[in-house]
């Protein structure tokens, strides 16, 4: 018996006994970087099932996905949480005022805070009305470095009017500065690039976000009545359902309300496939299934005002 399964490599024809642990982490590695865990989880099932069908028909010992090493991707517990509108507003708008595009480009394009952290002005396309996502900045071991997306990937996405008018007025206030960070890591011995950033700190560099989390976002949040504010000499109350990343989770619910598409979506927010998106943020498609029931009433005519009791009582 022969299985094709795909890894990081490509498609593989492997015989049914030639499937190891080790084919099938790498065959999982594939599937967590292209499909939702809750799918790649089905597709394991599924796998699952033929090998424990082999066991019965005397092909196979033993089945290869119960071995310890090889993990099931994770479903995550908890779903997306997006802000009401009025409380992005609210945080847009308390937000010290040279951060405030921060907040106006995650929450009217959907990107990462790095990747805002990120942006150049040439990645900026007024005329077409579009942002290039192309590279993100990134903190690790106390040391900034620019990196592709999340993902390695770059990606086009909308710049709606709103969005492109407060970039135009950012512009004459503030001036990009160019920064020069490592490129894929934080080591010295890295290649260095130079790129003028839309958004710096007063003295001219990269921002960290831990910093701008503790000295700008929380601030603002707490001003804008999401969290409690601080005493005096007190720390931030941990509040991860409410960090920076909640502005892209609003932009998604915006945008499924809309009635966009969930593959326009994906290739906006830089997933590797709608499902992806489906998985994270199909709860914020309330009207989900009301074009399919339109669409069946008009099919089938007027809909019965009454079902008859002797139906009802069947």
């Amino acid at each position: 018996m022969i299985i094709v399964i795909a890894d990081a490599s490509g498609l593989l024809t492997v015989g049914l006994r030639d499937i190891s642990a080790t084919v099938l982490r790498s065959y999982i590695a594939t599937l967590e970087s292209e499909c939702a865990p809750r799918y790649a989880r089905q597709i394991l099932t599924t796998l699952s099932n033929i090998f424990e069908t082999a066991i019965d028909d005397k092909r196979l010992v033993r089945n290869p996905m119960r071995a310890k090493s090889v993990r099931w991707p994770k479903v995550p517990e908890d779903q997306r949480e997006a802000w009401p509108l009025e409380t992005a507003q609210r945080v847009r708008d308390v937000i010290k005022a040279r951060y405030r595009i921060a907040v106006v480009v995650a929450l009217g394009c959907g990107l990462r805070q790095g990747e805002v952290f990120g942006l150049s002005p040439e990645d900026i396309d007024f005329q077409r009305g579009v942002i290039r996502v192309r590279r993100q900045v990134q903190l690790l071991n106390g040391r900034l470095y620019f990196a592709l997306p999340k993902g390695g990937k770059t990606r086009i996405v909308d710049m709606p009017g709103s969005v492109a008018a407060e970039l135009a007025a950012y512009f004459l206030q503030y001036t990009a500065v160019e920064v020069e960070l490592p490129w894929g890591g934080p080591e010295p011995e890295r290649e260095k690039r130079r790129f003028s950033l839309v958004l710096t700190t007063t003295y001219g560099n990269a921002i960290r976000a831990n910093i701008f989390n503790v000295e700008v976002w929380k601030p603002a949040i707490a001003a804008a009545g999401v969290i409690p504010l601080r005493e005096k000499g007190e720390r931030w109350k941990a509040s991860r359902k409410d960090g920076f990343h909640v502005l892209r989770h609003t932009f998604a619910s915006v945008i499924l309300e809309a009635g966009e598409s969930v593959v326009t979506l994906a290739r906006w927010l830089g997933h590797s496939s709608p499902t992806i998106t489906l998985d994270h943020y199909a709860h914020f498609m309330p009207e989900a299934g009301g074009k399919g029931r339109a669409a069946v009433d008009a099919l089938l005519g007027v809909v019965p005002e009454y079902v008859p009791d002797n139906l009802t009582r069947a």
